[in-house]
């Protein structure tokens, strides 16, 4: 993508919207092997590369070439910043430094993190159910353990939340020996994933649980569970509880078993947008809700579960993938473009491993 892009003055244009660039001018482009014959940037697009929301969309399917029409479509897959959001990201982080969080706040906020978190349920009874049907396409294994014969398997949801996830891979289980311990340290989230009418403790149990505390999940025993899902939940913990919670996922796994994980990159949307008085310290910061989130780097991922963090925890981890998910979403009718990055992986417990 074009970095230089700039207004009628032929200067950069930065906007005062957090982490939005506005892009002006439409120009037509050449087809490929056409002569002199001119489509507009809208008929420019690779059907290989580029699928319409009638198409069977699969993320990460859609490449935004130099020839396309940013605005075509309104996400981009595996976009990288430009160095005009880059500069403009680090303005803004200076800015969020210069104006931290009280140390009265900050002791209020950290404290006693699951009060918030019982609030934000409190108050979006309403509106907080998300389907996470995607979650299958990103991690297979979360369809192959539906299926009749995959026999016995046991999924931990670390921050399962109102049932996002949960319930979307019950609603399509065929495996009578699937079992979902599904835990938030809301009681809240945890009151609501009870009442939902799917709710049947055959295959789901709702319980309680601090993943940074000094105990196991209600019913689950060391070594007993298969797969660890964490959507969305590591960058709700303060940097110093990462250690016991990776010694809680260590322990509570089976040699051989799997952290699915996903969270957010350093960079992203929300981050760059955090205005004064929500800076926490390097990359952690209080939404207005009062819910924390950290923004993680893919190098201290790998250090989190496989270094020094890791070692110091007792735990014995390997990377099976880990990748950085980087989405350029678009704005068509204000001609806006905005960034967003996720982490992604898999963290296998290493084999002949004993908590």
């Amino acid at each position: 993508m074009d970095s230089s892009q700039s207004n009628s003055n032929g200067a950069p244009v930065l906007v005062s919207a957090v982490s939005k660039l506005t892009l002006t001018g439409e120009e037509s482009v050449e087809a490929p092997d056409s002569g002199s014959v001119l489509l507009p940037p809208h008929l420019s697009h690779d059907p290989q590369t580029n699928l319409k929301r009638s198409d069977p969309f699969q993320f990460g399917s859609r490449h935004l070439s130099e020839k396309d029409n940013v605005f075509e479509f309104n996400a981009w897959d595996h976009v990288e910043t430009d160095d005009i959001y880059k500069e403009y990201a680090e303005q803004q982080f200076a800015k969020q430094r210069e104006a931290p969080v009280s140390d009265f706040d900050k002791t209020r906020f950290n404290s006693d993190p699951a009060k918030w978190w019982n609030n934000f349920y409190k108050n979006n009874t309403a509106n907080f159910f998300k389907d996470r049907k995607w979650l299958q396409q990103e991690f297979p294994v979360l369809s192959e353990m539906t299926k009749a014969d995959a026999g016995p398997v046991t999924l931990l949801e670390v921050g399962a939340g109102a049932g996002n996830t949960a319930f979307p891979i019950l609603a399509h289980n065929h495996n009578p020996n699937l079992k979902i311990h599904a835990c938030d340290f809301s009681k809240n989230a945890v009151e609501v994933i009870r009442a939902n009418e799917s709710y049947d403790t055959k295959n789901i149990q709702a319980d309680v649980w601090d993943v940074a505390g000094d105990e196991l999940p209600p019913g689950l025993e060391e070594a007993s569970v298969d797969h660890v899902l964490m959507i969305f939940i590591f960058s709700a913990l303060s940097p110093s509880q990462w250690k016991q919670a990776v010694h809680n996922i260590f322990k509570v796994l089976k040699p051989g078993g799997e952290v699915l994980f996903r969270d957010y990159g350093r960079g992203d949307l929300a981050q760059v947008r955090f205005k004064k008085g929500r800076y926490l310290e390097e990359n952690f910061y209080i939404r207005g809700d009062g819910t924390r989130v950290y923004f993680f780097e893919k190098d201290e991922l790998i250090d989190i579960w496989t270094g020094e963090i890791a070692e110091e925890s007792g735990a014995s981890f390997e990377v099976v993938d880990l990748g950085v998910d980087r989405r350029l979403l678009v704005n068509r009718a204000k001609q806006l473009k905005m960034y967003r990055c996720w982490l992604q992986g898999r963290f296998r417990k290493q084999q002949n491993q004993t908590p």
